[in-house]
This record gives structure tokens, sequence and C-alpha cells, in this order.
């Protein structure tokens, strides 16, 4: 027996999903193959140009070309010569490989408008596809001057930057995101890592306990914590001392004590609620003190 095809219900799933910028892209094919086989698509009013959108995007997600390209034809054919088309043609030359077209088709579009935020991020895109990482940053870098709040490519130019072992621009991305989300824990903790990996122990750990303040039970952070401590606790105490005042460091050697016995304390809670009939919480403390 046919399951009978809901179209209200699936257009305000595509429209939710539209809001909220979820890609789901295996719902959003089978619904759009729906609405577009079954008819449904001249129902649509106005909206039916930003579900053929999606759907197209969903369907280059899958690889489903019969799709994607019956959905830009039908954009092409109401919006032709639009920049918002041709970027989608070019995310389909990317599909194919055809990275030099791509490319090509997006520096066309910015000649005209060089502030199209599509273009330019798609352009970067097909740079980093092509391996042109040197590139990809200085466009990034470029980008992020004018539109300094974008937290995606703060985050995107610092994976760059660690591809290079460029710590120092690496971190000074994170700061920026620190400064636009200070709440959000998962920047704290990249930065708290990149000043472990650079060796700026200090620092590292003061991050590290600002991650446990805003997200109690992260382990990474924890961790960080213990790595940091030990690291510390096995200087000279001059060398901790000396650190400490010219960083304007809160840790002195009580306080690293004190913050590697509670990661301990903390790590041991969380792995012995976890372990089902692995090692005992003996082992687990064990490990944790060699943590190092």
């Amino acid at each position: 027996m046919m399951v009978s095809f809901d179209y209200k219900s699936a257009v305000t799933t595509l429209h939710e999903l539209r809001k909220s910028g979820e890609r789901k892209s295996d719902l959003v094919v089978t619904l759009g193959e729906n609405l577009i086989h079954q008819g449904y698509a001249g129902k649509l009013g106005d909206e039916v140009w930003a579900v053929y959108e999606q759907i197209f995007i969903a369907a280059l997600d899958l690889g489903n070309d019969q799709l994607a390209i019956k959905c830009l034809e039908n954009l092409d054919k109401r919006f032709p010569e639009s920049p918002r088309v041709k970027i989608l043609k070019g995310m389909k030359l990317e599909a194919e490989d055809k990275l030099d077209a791509a490319l090509a088709l997006y520096e066309d579009i910015l000649k005209d408008d060089d502030a199209n935020i599509a273009a330019i991020k798609r352009r970067i895109a097909v740079f980093k596809a092509k391996g042109q990482d040197q590139q990809a940053i200085e466009a990034l870098t470029r980008y992020l001057d004018a539109f300094y709040s974008d937290s995606e490519s703060w985050l995107e130019l610092s994976a760059l930057y660690l591809n290079f072992h460029l710590y120092q621009q690496a971190g000074f991305c994170l700061e920026e995101l620190i400064l636009l989300q200070p709440q959000n824990h998962f920047y704290h903790l990249k930065y708290a890592e990149i000043l472990y990996t650079s060796d700026n122990i200090t620092m590292s750990l003061k991050e590290f306990c600002r991650v446990v303040e805003l997200c109690e039970d992260n382990v990474r952070a924890l961790c960080g914590i213990k790595l940091c401590t030990s690291r510390l606790l096995n200087l000279p105490i001059s060398a901790i001392t000396s650190s400490s005042s010219s960083t304007n460091s809160p840790f002195d050697m009580k306080t690293i004590s004190d913050l590697n016995a509670l990661a301990v304390e903390r790590l041991s809670t969380i792995y012995s609620k976890k372990r089902r009939g692995g090692s005992s919480a003996n082992e687990i403390t064990d490990w944790l003190n060699n943590l190092s």
C-alpha cells in the first residue's frame, strides 16, 4: 500500500530547515523529489525558488545530478544572469571537479560586485579544494577586514594557519572569536590547545580553567588542566615564580597542585561512571596521575 505524500507537512519541514540552517540532505532530497515529481511545485508560489535552491544544494551533496540539474534549469529560466544562480552554477562545477571553471565564474561575479559574500566564500572554498591554502588565507584575511563578525570564517582562518604551524596567528583568530562570543567554551578550548602546543603553558592553563568554568565536566579541558599542571609542577619553583610574575598569572605552587588534584578527581569520577566492567577506579586514577 502506497503511503500518501503530505504536501503541506513537507513544505513546512523544508521551511524550518532553511530557517535553522540545517542541511539534512537526505530528507530534503526525499521531500523535494516528491514535491517536484508529484506536481506540487506549482502550488508553492514565490517560495518555490527558495525550495528549488534548497533541493539543488541537497542534491549536490548526495550526487543526485538529475535532480540538481532540474532545479538549476528552473532557477536559471526564471532568473537568467542572476549572480545567485551563477553561484549555484559554480557549485555544480565544483561538484564536477571543474575547479578552474568555478573559480573563473566566481571571479567574474566579484568583478561586478566585490562585496558578494557568497562568491567570496565559494572562491575561498575553491582555493582550499585546489590545495592553495596561502591564497585562501589571503582571501579570508581580506574578507574578515570587511566582515569582522563572521565567526565561522575566523575559525576557518585559524585552521588554515595551523596547517602551516603558525600558532601565533591561529591564536590571534581565536582571540577574536573569544571577543565576539566570550561565553563559547569551544573557542576557549581551541585557544587553550593552541597555547599548549606553542608551549605557553601558564596561559594555556588559564584558558583550560575558563572552559571548565563554562562547561564543568569538559573532559578535554580537564585533561588539559592535568597536562599543564603536571608540566608546571615538574619545573623548578623559581621558573614558575618568574613565569607567574611576568604574565600576571594567578597560579602559585599550591594553586597548581590543587588544580592538578581536582582534575584527577573529576576525570576519575567521569570515567568511573562511564566504565562498564573495564578498568577499576584505582587503575583510572593511576593512569590520570601518570598523564603528563
